[in-house]
């Protein structure tokens, strides 16, 4: 590609280069997470952008940098619209611009809400493998049955084969139904139940992933288990504040995990401090701590870092360059302003300049 080209990978592009790509997709999460740990990006803080009148609606931009072997800067512009869902629609939509750190030119644009869920649950995945300790998965459970859960799920059971009963459970049961039979496929011969409630799924399941549509939280403890159970909490506002605070927590990043209203965030306004938060997972994945302490459910609850959408970025764009796919969009970039014709100019300006100056 020239410099003056752009690749455009669509949703479609990126589902079929990622297609049996989920270890070098976890192998990605993974070295942006130890990257984020050893200083080696920039995660700026970002307001959503929100409506007048509407506090459940938001777009939400997502600007980074990931060094290493990476060295790639870019923006997810996401939207989330959960009122999408009765529509038809997905509820969540989302752009992924990605920078060259030396130019600072776009290199590539591509549809990113693909590239959001396979994260998020690449994500989920790597920190139920490191978190639940070599303790047995018989059970996974689900709370909340939509794409994200069933991408958490699809990584969960290629990282964990062991697993022989998933319990699922949505606040509405239409939606349970649905998920069920988008997961025979990849169930084999696992059992799949229906849970009466959220709390009969965190009684049962040995790991546990809570994606919902919750803006207020409505789960006010974990089960009453200890140390056998892992939740991945990827919605982040679903535990009631007393009952992270009996948690073990790990999270990504605690400046941006404790804001926006997340359950952490009333737990921490809630105890005047943030000392509950034990861990990142970089600091666990380097084996700077443990990956659990004490007699306690571990709660990981992920804000969702941009990096991992640029180290995905950056993956898709190398898979899709190896394999031809996509389009470029030719000359993108305009001319330097020195050559462009302009009406009434009969040549570039450079030229023009070059003629009086003669």
């Amino acid at each position: 590609m020239a410099d003056s080209d752009l690749l455009l990978l669509g949703g479609p592009d990126i589902i079929r280069l990622f297609q049996g790509q989920e270890r070098s997709i976890v192998d990605a999460v993974r070295q942006a997470y130890r990257l984020k740990e050893t200083g080696e990006c920039r995660i700026p803080n970002c307001e959503y952008l929100r409506f007048p009148g509407n506090s459940r609606d938001r777009i939400i931009p997502k600007p980074a940098f990931l060094g290493g072997s990476f060295q790639a800067a870019g923006i997810k512009w996401i939207a989330s619209f959960p009122g999408n869902l009765a529509a038809g629609l997905e509820r969540a939509s989302a752009t992924l611009i990605l920078n060259s750190v030396t130019t600072g030119f776009p290199e590539a644009i591509m549809e990113s809400s693909v590239i959001s869920s396979y994260r998020t649950a690449a994500s989920a995945a790597l920190a139920a493998g490191v978190l639940h300790c070599g303790k047995p998965a018989a059970t996974v459970g689900v709370i909340g049955c939509g794409a994200i859960n069933f991408e958490v799920l699809r990584f969960l059971l290629s990282e964990r084969p062991e697993v022989a009963h998933i319990a699922v459970f949505d606040s509405d049961p239409a939606r349970t139904v649905q998920f069920r039979e988008k997961c025979t496929a990849y169930a084999g011969e696992r059992r799949i139940t229906a849970a009466a409630d959220a709390s009969e799924v965190l009684r049962m399941a040995d790991i546990v992933s809570v994606a919902t549509n919750a803006s207020i939280p409505h789960l006010s403890d974990l089960g009453g288990r200890g140390d056998d159970l892992t939740v991945l909490h990827i919605s982040l506002r679903d535990f009631s504040p007393q009952a992270i605070l009996a948690a073990d927590n790990v999270v990504d990043d605690i400046d941006h995990v404790c804001s926006n209203d997340t359950s952490l965030d009333l737990a921490s306004r809630s105890s005047g401090n943030r000392q509950f938060i034990r861990a990142t997972l970089g600091a666990i994945l380097l084996g700077d701590l443990p990956p659990r302490a004490g007699n306690k459910a571990v709660v990981f609850s992920p804000f969702g870092l941009g990096i991992l959408d640029i180290a995905l970025a950056c993956l898709a764009r190398r898979l899709a360059m190896e394999r031809n796919l996509g389009t470029e969009v030719r000359d993108f970039f305009p001319p330097p302003w020195t050559e462009r014709v302009y009406p009434g100019v009969p040549m570039p300006v450079s030229a023009e300049f070059t003629a009086i100056r003669g």
